[in-house]
């Protein structure tokens, strides 16, 4: 072979060698992150998300893609976008925001790895038949939220004790409704205290909701753990201060907004749980045999601005337990 025929072959193989090397590199993965709240809301949640994807050793854009869908409290709309995400062949999907994303993502794939977060209870639910062995496609971080409704009544009564009449902000169409309309009007009993149920699932209605609270002289108010009340969080606090009803919820986004105070799980570290499994069903962890993780950190969080607001004093039985006073 001649010395420049033996040159332009060379050269002809090194220009192949960087465009083989790319062909071998691994697909990125690409989870789908699917939300019933918006982006707007889910800020702090997020970022704990990422966290916990990093402690398994994954980076968006490094070494992770991520495919975002947001409901924006609309619960009618997570079919379509879990629908959309298997479309795209997502390697994981993270269903969060509320149980329908959960029941969205099972009714639109058997196959594809779901990492649910719930406040309800995945087994009642029907997103999986155990906790400790889901089985399946599916497992994912509970926190049991709306297993303390009662507990949030409580918590209320001790900061308004005078309140004859108690009312609850709920949705009927929300899976949890009616375990946390149960344990409200159960509390409310052993309390002594007349419930009154107000529904609502639009904004409207929730404009009317407050008219109907005040009508029936409530003087007290607990917002149901929903995701679409999160969404409409500033709609409901301007009205809870418009009509002087102090009220409770089950996340501390509420309170840091201005309202009142809270009782719920540490939400950031629940999804950061959620990225923790996610990242483990990409390293090849099966679904079904990671146990459902129980999110057991609740916190108690008082606006004292609202507190003053409002009029109210701050009982010693709260100032000692609170886990945090916001001013």
């Amino acid at each position: 072979m001649k010395r420049r025929e033996f040159i332009t072959l060379l050269g002809g193989a090194a220009v192949g060698w960087p465009l083989a090397a790319r062909a071998q590199q691994p697909v990125m993965p690409v989870i789908g992150f699917l939300s019933g709240q918006s982006s707007r809301s889910f800020v702090p949640h997020l970022a704990a998300f990422h966290q916990g994807l990093k402690q398994t050793g994954y980076v968006e854009g490094h070494n992770v893609a991520i495919e975002y869908r947001w409901a924006e409290g609309q619960r009618d709309r997570l079919p379509a976008l879990a629908a959309d995400l298997i479309q795209r062949q997502v390697a994981v999907i993270s269903a969060t925001g509320g149980v329908g994303s959960g029941l969205a993502a099972k009714a639109a794939t058997a196959t594809i790895p779901i990492v649910f977060s719930s406040g309800g209870d995945p087994v009642k639910d029907g997103l999986v038949t155990s906790l400790n062995r889901p089985g399946g496609n599916m497992t994912g971080i509970s926190w049991f939220n709306a297993e303390v409704t009662a507990k949030r009544l409580g918590l209320l009564d001790e900061l308004v004790p005078g309140a004859g009449t108690v009312a609850m902000l709920i949705s009927p169409s929300d899976p949890d409704a009616r375990t946390q309309l149960a344990d409200v009007q159960d509390a409310a009993r052993v309390l002594g205290r007349r419930a009154v149920i107000v529904n609502a699932a639009t904004a409207d209605e929730i404009d009317a909701a407050f008219a109907a609270l005040v009508q029936q002289r409530a003087a007290a108010l607990v917002v149901a753990s929903d995701p679409f009340y999160l969404n409409r969080r500033d709609q409901i606090i301007a009205l809870a201060a418009r009509h002087a009803v102090p009220a409770i919820y089950s996340n501390r986004d509420y309170v840091t907004a201005g309202g009142l105070m809270s009782y719920g799980n540490n939400l950031p570290d629940a999804y950061r749980r959620n990225g923790i499994y996610a990242g483990r069903i990409l390293k090849g962890d099966k679904p079904g045999d990671l146990p459902v993780d129980q999110s057991t950190k609740f916190e108690l969080v008082i606006n004292l601005e609202t507190v003053k607001a409002l009029g109210l004093d701050l009982p010693l039985s709260l100032q000692i337990r609170v886990d945090e006073v916001i001013e």
